[in-house]
């Protein structure tokens, strides 16, 4: 009996670790596949984890949301299949957009105007809600590029651990230490080596990041009004990225530009990533149809389904067909116009494991929009890249892959059927840039300990430690004049300059009666 006594605390142990952990997921595509890698691993590690997953978003064809056998829960939310209709249609025009060069920030706005009233339906479904207070989760990991998913937290009154899924100079309210010369700003399309005339752009683009930011909370804002009892934080978003407990990047130093990090920052990019495991048998003999000259990859992210512009689908299929490689393109094969052939180099499908892939000793060369997961899984196994950015994020990341030497770039608009070809021989046959993935891979894969872990154990520190306080220095609650030390420049200045001031009185008074006098 007292054995069993001794050993029951033993016996507890890992149920007294475990904790309930709520992660959200409101947008689909490589968003979702993030959150569903994260969530699995906090499951297999012996959490209990339900995923909010709202279904209808733009989603990844041939990508099933069904669960995974012994892993974590879901309680899924929809806006019906009429809305659902109209925005996926409404997305469907903003890919040919984005095709034809046009991505701008009116198109970004309209797009948070479209996250925020699906948060207005979210937060009014009272059952939704209801159960998910009710569940009393002592943590949630959202997902922080969508501010709903903060306002859903606030409502809830969870502690929360905010997953950035690009890289760290996305949201600019968490104050990390950013020096202009030389971290450049989102959307800058700057290295971290610029010239004058880039340190004048970088400034400029200070300037408007934190105008952009809050004209996307001005989006989000009434939302918050009617469903927080407290009302909208006095700060906005910066209240509610300031009050996550740790903040979780999807990103690394292999593509990342070095910079100073926060106690509060952890770098978690390449959860997708993973040794490549065999392929279907079909497609190996697809592959090895082709002999040494291997295989190109060919994605433009999860949430473009195929090429709704005639002219460059025209220049991109004459430049694959004259490359001896063969071209696996993931493209919804029921979008291909009729009128148009397919060069026997080229094999459309629906999804394409891309990690598998690119693990494959005969893959050439990635073809890729710029995705931070698919540039990540490129650095992992070793393979260059082509970039062909289209909206967001993606100009950005492809900068650093091409600082890097990882790769190239061309924009959508550029493309020719001579300068594709011509550039894809060049990435495959310059040995400089298998060269630098091959070293880019070496410091991916070099960290003592991997991505998910890292993300693992840094939020069982703040669930055992009673939060993240102990991680955010006192900058983060002062005004932004005393964090910037304008408030003391100003005492300095008036201390100086007073005394002048006071002198160039005292003369000016002296000299005008001195005029006075010889007047009279």
């Amino acid at each position: 009996m007292e054995i069993v006594f001794w050993m029951f605390p033993l016996l507890a142990l890992p149920l007294l670790h475990s904790a309930k952990i709520l992660t959200v997921c409101l947008i689909g595509g490589s968003h979702y596949l993030l959150l569903d890698e994260i969530s699995h691993n906090l499951h297999q590690h012996g959490h209990e984890v339900r995923m909010l997953l709202q279904l209808g978003n733009p989603v990844i064809t041939g990508l099933s949301y069904a669960d995974r056998a012994d892993s974590y829960k879901r309680r899924t939310w929809s806006l019906g299949e009429k809305y659902i209709k109209e925005y996926n249609a409404w997305f469907l025009q903003q890919q040919t957009q984005f095709l034809l060069g046009r991505d701008n920030f009116n198109g970004f706005l309209n797009f948070m105007g479209h996250l925020s009233f699906q948060c207005d339906k979210l937060l009014g479904d009272k059952e939704t809600i209801t159960f998910l207070q009710r569940e009393r989760y002592d943590i949630a990991i959202l997902d922080a590029f969508n501010p709903c998913s903060f306002v859903l937290t606030q409502k809830l009154g969870v502690r929360y651990v905010a997953f950035y899924p690009g890289t760290l100079n996305g949201p600019l309210s968490i104050a990390l230490p950013s020096p202009i010369s030389y971290i450049p700003v989102f959307s800058s399309q700057l290295s971290d080596h610029m010239n004058l005339w880039g340190r004048a752009k970088n400034v400029f683009y200070s300037f408007l990041a934190p105008v952009g930011q809050e004209l996307v909370w001005s989006i989000f804002k009434d939302v918050a009004e009617r469903h927080l009892e407290s009302g909208p934080p006095p700060g906005g978003l910066n209240d509610l990225h300031q009050g996550a407990e740790l903040w979780a990047f999807n990103t690394d130093f292999s593509l990342e530009f070095p910079q100073p990090l926060m106690p509060y920052t952890v770098l978690v990019g390449g959860l997708l990533n993973k040794p490549a495991k065999p392929l279907e048998q079909d497609l190996e003999l697809w592959i090895s149809s082709f002999g040494e000259a291997g295989f190109i990859v060919v994605t433009l992210g999860s949430m473009v389904t195929s090429v709704s512009v005639d002219p460059l689908l025209i220049e991109m299929v004459a430049g694959f067909s004259r490359i001896p490689q063969g071209v696996l393109w993931r493209y919804d094969a029921r979008q291909w116009p009729h009128h148009m052939d397919r060069p026997p180099n080229v094999r459309l499908v629906d999804w394409l494991p891309i990690n598998d892939l690119l693990g494959h000793k005969k893959a050439r060369l990635c073809i890729t929009h710029g995705g931070q997961n698919s540039l990540l899984q490129a650095v992992y196994h070793a393979v260059p890249v082509l970039g062909i950015p289209l909206f967001g994020d993606q100009f950005d990341n492809v900068v650093r892959a091409e600082t890097k030497g990882l790769g190239l770039t061309i924009k959508p608009t550029h493309i020719t059927r001579e300068l594709l070809s011509a550039t894809i021989q060049t990435l495959i046959e310059d040995i400089r840039f298998k060269s630098s993935a091959l070293s880019l891979s070496r410091i991916h894969k070099s960290h003592p300990v991997s991505p998910s872990l890292r993300l693992i154990q840094w939020v069982e520190h703040i669930l055992h430690s009673g939060g993240g306080t102990h991680l955010r220095p006192a900058s983060l609650m002062q005004p932004w004049y005393q964090r910037c030390m304008l408030d003391l420049l100003l005492i300095l200045c008036m201390g100086l300059l007073g005394p002048v001031a006071v002198c160039w009185t005292l003369c000016r008074s002296k000299n005008s009666r001195d005029r006075h006098k010889k007047i009279q």
